[in-house]
């Protein structure tokens, strides 16, 4: 399958990791040219049509929210948004895995007919692995309807989930407020980032910008650790691209083991300590 990578700075090495799963003749492009979605809709057209891929790939971003789905009706198709994951049935194209109900379910969406087809992939869902090779490609007609204006920026977080190859995170089997240390100091101890669950922070525990879900951040760390996280749905979608799942839950039952690769039954007022005591022992 031919494959067209449409790339932003902010998920470009995501966008590539996703484009060449997805086929095995890949073409990345980045648009040299200032953003409006009148100009990056006949650009990345002029492109496609240049090319003639079979699929289109783009990072779910704000800018590709605004211009894509315009573009995809432009060839009589739809944006397939916001996709998680692609499973493959011999040599068939992939079945795309997205969201629905704030993540309450999962939609398997099949590519039928010709291409171009259009995806957007989810921040997170795949990790970048070195630095891609984009080109930049300058369309032949510039004019636009629109002004271009800053782009839009996202409150501004004082901590990046998204970057931290560990994490630690805390959910509501930390009881109170007053225990976060505990958790705190297994997350120093191996040199993460500390995150909650919404629970969390919407009590106010810890700050919003250390939430992970789907109402916080994506993230797919090397390692997640989750502490006292009963693994409700909301918080799974945030953190199962993580390449290692460890849970700290003394609930056998608890749904965060069906998804975590290690899984510990106990009291994380006894584990979390046991676990921090034997980290320093290795230092």
């Amino acid at each position: 399958m031919s494959v067209l990578a449409i790339v932003e700075q902010r998920m470009a090495g995501e966008v590539l990791a996703a484009a060449q799963q997805f086929g095995s003749d890949v073409k990345a492009y980045s648009i040299d040219l200032p953003y409006t979605a009148d100009a990056y809709t006949s650009a990345v057209e002029e492109l496609i049509r240049k090319v003639n891929p079979t699929l289109v790939v783009f990072g779910h971003t704000y800018q590709t929210r605004d211009y894509a789905p315009r573009l995809a009706a432009r060839f009589g198709r739809t944006l397939i948004g916001d996709v998680i994951a692609a499973r493959f049935e011999k040599k068939d194209p992939p079945i795309f895995v997205r969201q629905m109900f704030q993540g309450k379910f999962n939609a398997d969406v099949r590519l039928v007919g010709d291409g171009p087809h259009f995806v957007s992939i989810q921040a997170g869902a795949w990790r970048a692995e070195g630095s891609p090779q984009v080109e930049a490609f300058s369309p032949s007609s510039t004019t636009s309807r629109q002004v271009a204006e800053p782009p839009f920026r996202e409150a501004a977080r004082a901590v990046d989930l998204t970057a931290a190859d560990i994490i630690v995170s805390v959910g509501r089997g930390i009881k109170e407020k007053e225990n976060i240390p505990v958790v705190e100091a297994l997350a120093q101890a191996l040199g993460a980032e500390l995150a909650a669950s919404r629970p969390i922070c919407d009590a106010g525990w810890l700050p919003m910008d250390r939430q992970v879900g789907s109402s916080g951040q994506t993230v797919s760390p090397k390692v997640y650790i989750a502490v006292g996280i009963s693994g409700a749905i909301q918080h799974l979608v945030g953190m199962k691209g993580a390449k290692t799942i460890v849970a700290i839950n003394k609930d056998p039952d608890a749904p965060i083991f069906e998804v975590a690769h290690y899984g510990i039954v106990g009291d994380l007022f006894e584990v979390v300590p046991a676990l921090v005591e034997e980290l320093k022992k290795t230092k």
